[in-house]
């Protein structure tokens, strides 16, 4: 079975026969309705996609039933400290790791800093209390 491919040159012959055949009036029409043919048709197909994914999704979910253990059989000793102490674990490392980086950052001062004290800011009030 050979793809057909469909050129600018082919579609443009394919719509003036359209146009010759149907008349100006008639083809907005026929477009339109070549459209909601099209839409109806992707709907279509969309929907047999979604049904045969969920078909197999639920073939998938009953070879896996069988395969799991039957009821009766025990499930391997948990150690449950190792499942509680995993968040614990987590969170000291990130807070050790959020204190080391605090710590190696630049201190930034607190607030604005001291103007130094020029010389001409206390000249005069030392001359004035010569006087």
């Amino acid at each position: 079975m050979k793809v057909m491919n469909l050129g600018m040159p082919e579609m443009i012959f394919i719509f003036l026969l359209a146009l010759v055949i149907m008349g100006p009036r008639k083809l907005p029409e026929l477009g339109r309705q070549l459209g909601k043919f099209m839409a109806e048709f992707k709907r279509a197909s969309n929907e047999f996609k979604h049904q045969l994914e969920a078909e197999m999704l639920n073939i998938e979910l009953e070879e896996r039933a069988k395969k799991a253990p039957p009821e009766g059989q025990a499930l391997p000793a948990e150690e449950p400290w190792e499942r509680l102490m995993r968040p614990v674990n987590e969170t000291v490392s990130r807070a050790k790791s959020g204190l080391l980086a605090s710590v190696n950052a630049d201190p930034e001062p607190a607030g604005p800093s001291p103007a130094p004290v020029s010389d001409e800011a206390s000249a005069p009030a030392k001359s004035a209390g010569g006087q």
